[in-house]
């Protein structure tokens, strides 16, 4: 096993006329120590079977193949994707057989796509699709019980918040319906190339039970609550509710103040709202 640095990154990019772009948000992790740092975190067993999200040049995905039983790696970047087994072959001979790649996008990757339901989503995600992947993928895939992705900073606060934070937002909100989440660690801009404007950070969440409701119900309770944040709930959910006046009907049957405002509700007040509705 041999871990890419970057030299080896700067390469390998360069073999194969590889541009990082910002339309595909691509910033490559070089330092091999960043990426034994995340598998650590994920705390994998030799049963997990990881999806890993634009793998690109395979430096995360090198050092996960000894720590679980596969890898499924998505990448959007037909060159990346066709190049990462022969990486993979050369740097890792006797783990090639546990990477399994699929060249799509991960905003519309099905569960009957993958050939081995995984149980472990660990990744490095462009700072421009973080959210919305995490959700459709944990949506899609029950089978996965632990994530842990490298997004932006502020990202990773947005995603771990709790309610009354002043970050707490559709993001935390839906992350919770899923999962325990929370900020695990800070990652500094220094370990990509090209360098980002920001600093990374990591998130772990745990698959909870989710809550038994409709989701689409709730989220476009959430959707409605968080689209003025200055508005309280009353005057927030009018359009959702039809009126004002049914809103609060609909919050003081579910317990909840009208005079509250969006930030200040767990989700499962959320779902007692939609229950009303």
């Amino acid at each position: 096993m041999t871990l890419l640095g970057p030299a080896d990154v700067r390469k390998l990019a360069e073999q194969l006329d590889v541009r990082p772009t910002k339309k595909l948000g691509q910033n490559f992790v070089h330092d091999p120590n960043t990426v034994r740092r995340i598998v650590t975190v994920a705390k994998l067993t030799d049963d997990d079977v990881v999806l890993e999200v634009g793998p690109g040049l395979g430096s995360l995905t090198l050092a996960l193949l000894p720590a679980c039983k596969a890898v499924v790696a998505v990448e959007i970047d037909p060159v990346l994707a066709k190049q990462l087994p022969a990486t993979v072959a050369d740097r890792a001979p006797d783990l090639k057989d546990r990477l399994h790649v699929l060249e799509a996008d991960a905003m519309r990757v099905q569960a009957e796509q993958l050939a081995v339901a995984p149980t472990a989503l660990v990744a490095n995600l462009p700072y421009n699709v973080a959210v919305p992947v995490v959700l459709h993928l944990l949506a899609e895939l029950p089978s996965l019980r632990t994530v842990l992705v490298m997004v932006q900073a502020e990202v990773a606060d947005r995603m771990a918040a709790g309610p009354g934070s002043k970050v707490y937002g559709v993001p935390s909100v839906k992350v919770a319906w899923y999962s325990e989440a929370k900020r695990v660690a800070t990652v500094p801009r220094s370990v990509f190339w090209p360098v980002p404007n920001v600093d990374s950070a990591l998130v772990l969440m745990t698959r909870r039970e989710t809550p038994e409701a409709d989701r689409k119900t709730v989220f476009a309770v959430v959707d409605a609550a968080f689209a003025q944040r200055r508005k309280t709930l009353r005057a927030a959910l009018a359009g959702w509710a039809g009126s004002a006046a049914r809103a609060e009907e609909i919050l003081v049957a579910a317990g909840v103040d009208p005079g509250l405002r969006g930030e200040q509700l767990t989700v499962d007040d959320f779902v007692r709202i939609a229950a009303q509705g």
